[in-house]
């Protein structure tokens, strides 16, 4: 009963984050000038928007057997998600934070995709996944959707003058500084993702011990 329940906690709260975001973000860009398509534009422009839909589609592949959605069945997708939705949190915790005073629904909606989606998920992944099959040599393919982001952010900024986040913005900071940001960031996960691969190692130990 722990699986399911814990999936449906996820892929609920994590819709409600999401909703929750997008009608408050879109809404107060809409008064501000800006139109639909640049609004969304904006939105998914946010790791943090796009790491929560990716955890809204894993959970979403644990209750239905739609096949386009065996990607997020793969338990390197899982586990690399992992250390990516921990890097989230764990930025904004002890960074972002206090760069903003948020209040209200806002404050809910940073507290559900930025705290509490993030920890139900690594509950989630620990409690009812399938564990020991990660491998160090995953950690590249780990580290590759971050790197395309990372890429998309900087395009998108450079076409349009704006960043989603501080630590990439090229029209302040400059190139150089950006770059040392960046690498920061990919040791930093780089860290996260091995954690997680030593994790699922030490988990799937844990299972076979208790089995015999």
């Amino acid at each position: 009963m722990l699986e399911p329940a814990l999936t449906w906690a996820g892929l609920l709260l994590g819709l409600a984050g999401l909703a929750l975001q997008f009608t408050l973000s879109v809404s107060d860009m809409l008064a501000n000038g800006r139109d639909l398509p640049g609004a969304l534009g904006v939105l998914f422009a946010y790791y943090t928007i796009l790491t929560n839909i990716v955890l809204v589609l894993i959970y979403l592949s644990e209750v239905t057997s739609a096949r386009w959605l065996d990607l997020f069945r793969a338990p390197l997708v899982r586990g690399a998600m992992a250390a990516n939705i921990a890097l989230v949190g764990l930025y904004v915790y002890f960074v972002l934070r206090y760069l903003s005073d948020l209040h209200g629904f806002w404050f809910m909606a940073d507290a559900i995709l930025h705290y509490a989606a993030p920890l139900l998920y690594l509950v989630w992944w620990v409690a009812t996944q399938r564990h020991g099959v990660l491998r160090w040599a995953n950690l590249p393919l780990m580290l590759l959707p971050t790197l395309i982001y990372f890429f998309y952010a900087m395009a998108r900024g450079a076409w349009l003058q704006e960043y989603p986040y501080p630590i990439l913005n090229a029209v302040e900071l400059g190139y150089g500084p950006v770059a040392v940001n960046a690498l920061y960031m990919t040791v930093f996960l780089a860290a996260l993702s091995l954690a997680v691969i030593a994790a699922d190692k030490f988990l799937a130990r844990y299972s076979r011990t208790i089995a015999q």
